[in-house]
């Protein structure tokens, strides 16, 4: 009887003596060997050892788990955990991380900067309220028009068949009122689509064409900032709470640490893409006089009306733009008034 008892007592009581590892799966499309996903596991390794094999991380890189709808649904259910995600991605959670992502409205990375440091933590903050633990935004630069036929204005952009990334209304609001042609697809799908002709134009950096292999399916760069791109490592905050206060202040701090790496030597990295696309034999080209201005004009007053229809907090949209005004009359960065305090 007494060896009956202890066996049954074993049984309940092993699984918390061992100390059996949560395993935290997380998607994203980075290919398995570009320099993300070999950092990303570098973290995950440092996780793992810092918690004594109590937290394993788990990617599934290259876009296997799907496009964004799916590897939403596959975290819903609980077959993933997180994913890494462009704003758009994650509008029916969490609108307002759409609030860098409006075309037209940076002119220059200081702008983006400017307005950045002043929202970036409350963007994170709104994500844990959506219930997604985010561990900061890594911006990823400016997409530019890629094509096959020279972009130089509007009228070169007639008939031609535009990329919009799926889910992304404010981009497509902004081709819908230029009067062009968006075709809709998954990130996962746009180089097939360069290859068979369904696609003729995409805007992304210079580091997403390499990484994802575009530049080798076009032939010209309209070197203008169309629109600031980011993306988030976000965790289901149910997943993330079944760590102990300890183990998630390990991965918070890992992984906060990353994002904030990817996000510092960015610049360098689209430094470097573009040096690459032109030795591939790209034309980088300059839009004709005065058509910036006949763009913007059309496209940030339909920015305005997304927002006046809940794309983002018509509040936080204002607060950006006064933030931008603000620097653009002269206004100094946060972290520069902190270096001079010192």
């Amino acid at each position: 009887m007494l060896k009956r008892i202890f066996f049954l007592a074993c049984l309940f009581v092993a699984p918390v003596a061992l100390g059996a590892p949560t395993q935290i799966k997380i998607a994203t499309i980075a290919p398995e060997n570009s320099g993300w996903m070999k950092q990303m596991r570098a973290g995950a390794k440092e996780i793992r050892e810092r918690t004594d094999d109590r937290v394993v991380l788990k990617f599934y890189g290259g876009g296997v788990m799907g496009n964004d709808a799916k590897v939403l649904r596959k975290m819903r259910i609980g077959q993933l955990h997180g994913a890494s995600f462009t704003p758009s991605a994650l509008s029916e959670r969490y609108p307002d991380l759409n609030l860098y992502g409006f075309p037209l409205v940076f002119d220059s990375l200081d702008e983006v900067n400017y307005v950045r440091e002043r929202f970036d933590d409350r963007i994170v903050a709104g994500l844990e309220k959506a219930g997604l633990i985010g561990f900061g935004i890594t911006g990823g630069g400016f997409a530019k028009i890629m094509s096959n036929v020279p972009v130089t204005g509007y009228d070169d952009l007639k008939g031609r068949k535009v990329w919009v990334p799926e889910g992304d209304n404010s981009t497509l609001a902004a081709m819908e009122a230029l009067g062009l042609s968006p075709v809709v697809l998954p990130i996962t799908d746009v180089l097939t689509g360069l290859q068979t002709g369904l696609i003729d134009i995409v805007g992304t950096p210079p580091v997403g064409a390499v990484a994802l292999q575009w530049y080798t399916k076009v032939k010209y760069v309209t070197d203008f900032p169309v629109v600031y791109t980011y993306a988030v490592l976000v965790v289901e905050k149910k997943a993330f709470d079944r760590l102990s206060t300890d183990d998630q202040a390990v991965f918070s701090e890992v992984m906060s640490r990353i994002y904030r790496e990817f996000d510092e030597y960015t610049l360098a990295e689209n430094d470097g893409a573009v040096e690459a696309l032109k030795s591939n034999g790209i034309e980088f080209l300059d839009l004709a006089p005065g058509e910036v201005d006949k763009w913007r004009e059309r496209v940030l007053q339909i920015n305005l009306e997304n927002v006046n229809q809940g794309m983002v907090s018509a509040e936080l949209y204002r607060e950006m733009l006064a933030a931008l005004q603000e620097f653009r009359a002269g206004g100094e960065p946060l972290a520069s008034r902190e270096a001079s305090a010192r």
